[in-house]
């Protein structure tokens, strides 16, 4: 089973979101997409060939009108992520990539995306609460590429966010949202039936992989992460 993994000079991702942006454009190519993202505060920062995450989506910025950065959607990406299925006004989570040698406030996320999950559905633990300050129960059905690396209490990035997986139950992660992550992303926006992008954690892929080798353990050491890149 192939994992991806991080080589020198490329980015890497921790899943705490920046801030929120929206579609501005996403204009059909030839294969690919050009998409506009309005990211004001994030386009001044960023440069021509610069790495972000839009909604845990590694893209290279190639033009800046700020507050507007445009990036080209390639055609693996079209396939495998929710980005194709944008519109304009469409709400986006966006990260820069992490400084080498930064706190790692999530986990470790590369910006490449597993596959289209779809929610099932966002609501409040107390119906009653306030929404602004509720806890929510978030569930989301997983595409069946990543369901071998969902575990309880294991990680997941869910449209970028980096979240703990609070019960699998072989096709549906639920994870809790606290009142800050529903109100800092999108997914204030979202609606049952959403797709949104999947990307399972990159420590248990390498476990597995280590435990389909031949005499290996399925221990993954930081050793490990260091030979592929993290």
């Amino acid at each position: 089973m192939g994992v991806e993994t991080r080589k020198a000079g490329e980015s890497m991702f921790t899943g705490i979101i920046e801030t929120t942006g929206t579609v501005a454009s996403l204009e059909a190519r030839r294969g690919t997409a050009r998409i506009a993202i309005s990211a004001p505060g994030l386009a001044e920062r960023l440069r021509v060939g610069d790495s972000f995450a839009v909604s845990g989506t590694c893209l290279t910025a190639l033009e800046m009108a700020p507050p507007l950065v445009f990036a080209d959607l390639a055609a693996e990406t079209l396939a495998r992520t929710s980005l194709g299925q944008l519109r304009p006004g469409s709400v986006v989570n966006l990260e820069l990539p992490t400084p080498a040698g930064a706190p790692l406030g999530g986990h470790i996320v590369q910006g490449h995306v597993d596959g289209c999950g779809e929610l099932v559905s966002l609501e409040p633990v107390h119906a009653s609460a306030d929404p602004a300050l509720a806890d929510w129960w978030l569930r989301v059905r997983v595409p069946e590429n990543t369901r071998a690396f969902m575990v309880e209490k294991g990680s997941i990035a869910i449209d970028g966010i980096s979240l703990t997986i609070a019960a699998w139950d072989g096709e549906i992660v639920s994870v809790a949202i606290l009142p800050h992550t529903r109100n800092a992303t999108n997914l204030r926006v979202l609606q049952p039936g959403d797709p949104v992008n999947v990307e399972a954690d990159v420590v248990l892929k390498l476990a597995v992989e280590r435990s389909l080798k031949p005499a290996s353990t399925s221990e993954v050491t930081l050793e490990d992460l260091v030979a592929n890149g993290y």
